[in-house]
């Protein structure tokens, strides 16, 4: 059986988990760049009957799947993958299974950015290396109000350690009570009045076809100039021409962003040149801690597999499965 590891960058993968434990004449082969062409990706797939795919990175539509003959297993980050066209693996036959997760790392990663944009520790580091001392002034956290869309299992991490910094702490989502806010240490808010409100506004909802686009120009236009807007979430739920829009005319304070529309984030991107934007490449759950968890849980559903033994974490169940 040939296995394929996705998007493996940081060239971590094959040490992270025990893929020794697989049978012997299994061949695990990792790629460390990423493919968005889908006939590249066809040909370079075809071989494989097991795929390993990052989270939400490399799009697997039907036009994709059909192009696989050999594949009989894929594994998921988590519980799902909006990429992942998982009806029409069922009806090739294809099992999809999930992985275990390491719920601290993403909320751990927003309020390093928070703090970065709020005492601008890039700039700083910045202007020591480049000879000078102090690059602006920052702003502390205390008596501040945090505005928090969504809490499911990230946003109530994100609400107690608001309440640690003495901040003020108001919530909304979709489908968010005052009850839901008021376990998680926040008060219920209606959303435009957390834009109006917030002086950082964190985002920590699921993407789907009703989250995207979720804030547009007109929520970013309620947002304070002195405010800063946080996504560690998926880079959809903002437009993010409203949001470069804001941010090339000083409409707000400044971003901090994980996650993008397009992933990578293209060499030409406006984000990679805005000076009141704090970067990063989807790191929220890149941990050592993380990536064990994932990787060795994909070891096992892939051991199940082949030894014919129930499969954890299964997401479907084909009717008729691929030899």
């Amino acid at each position: 059986m040939k296995v394929a590891i996705l998007d493996d960058y940081l060239d971590t993968v094959l040490r992270i988990a025990d893929w020794g434990s697989l049978p012997a004449d299994t061949n695990v082969e990792r790629f460390t760049d990423h493919l968005e062409d889908e006939n590249a990706l066809a040909e370079r797939l075809a071989p494989f009957d097991i795929i390993v795919a990052k989270r939400e990175r490399t799009p697997f539509p039907r036009t994709l799947l059909e192009r696989l003959p050999n594949l009989k297993l894929m594994v998921v980050g988590r519980k799902h993958n909006q990429k992942i066209d998982i009806a029409t693996a069922t009806e090739l036959g294809i099992y999809v299974t999930g992985t275990e997760r390491f719920g601290t790392a993403a909320a751990e990663l927003t309020w390093g950015l928070i703090l970065s944009l709020m005492r601008n520790i890039p700039g700083e580091d910045r202007a020591v290396r480049e000879g000078r001392w102090h690059d602006k002034l920052g702003h502390i956290l205390e008596g501040k109000t945090l505005g928090v869309i969504g809490l499911g299992r990230i946003g109530p991490k994100i609400a107690a350690l608001g309440n640690a910094f003495d901040m003020s702490v108001i919530a909304w989502s979709q489908n968010m009570t005052p009850d839901i806010a008021g376990q998680a240490g926040a008060k219920f808010v209606e959303k435009d009045d957390l834009f109006r409100n917030a002086d950082i506004i964190t985002v920590h909802v699921a993407l789907s076809d009703r989250t995207r686009r979720l804030i547009g120009a007109r929520e970013i236009e309620l947002m304070k100039k002195s405010a800063y807007l946080v996504n560690t979430a998926r880079g959809p739920i903002i437009d993010e021409a409203a949001l470069i829009e804001a941010l090339e005319r000083n409409a707000i304070a400044g971003a901090g962003l994980d996650v993008f529309e397009k992933e990578p984030l293209p060499a030409d991107h406006p984000f990679r040149q805005l000076d009141n934007v704090i970067v990063t490449p989807h790191i929220g759950y890149v941990t050592e801690e993380s990536f064990r968890a994932y990787y060795q849980s994909a070891v096992e559903n892939i051991r199940a597999f082949l030894n014919n033994e129930s499969i954890p974490r299964l997401l479907n169940q084909p009717e008729n499965p691929r030899k």
